[in-house]
């Protein structure tokens, strides 16, 4: 599941809206919806994430949180290394190979570190 879908499914909870239902109101099929939660698509076009923004009627800062995880979302991440420290294509590589064996707390662990060099918050 990807960041986005995680959202998604947590505010169709919030609000007791069933995917086949969301689905419908904005046109698309369950079974895309359904893909697009698991992480088996990639992220919304803006259009339909201002779509779904609507559908929740959700405003300012919940809205720039769904846009912000609709940007961390796309499950198939393609990174080039080329120009970069020998350690950014062998780290990249790793993460690669091993990403499937890291427990849910190394991988919140990785994030957080990741983030606080990058000496953003998000």
């Amino acid at each position: 599941m990807t960041p986005l879908g995680a959202k998604l499914r947590s505010l169709r909870a919030e609000r007791g809206t069933t995917l086949k239902d969301m689905a419908q109101a904005l046109s698309i099929s369950s079974a895309y919806l359904s893909a697009l939660e698991h992480g088996r698509r990639g992220k919304p076009t803006w259009y339909l994430l201002h779509r779904m923004i609507a559908y929740f009627n959700i405003i300012w800062d919940e809205a720039e949180e769904l846009q912000r995880l609709a940007e961390i979302s796309d499950p198939k991440i393609s990174i080039d290394t080329a120009g970069m420290a020998p350690q950014a294509t062998e780290l990249t590589n790793r993460l690669a190979q091993n990403i499937s064996q890291l427990s849910h707390d190394d991988l919140v662990d990785i994030k957080n570190l990741i983030v606080q060099r990058a000496g953003r918050s998000d």
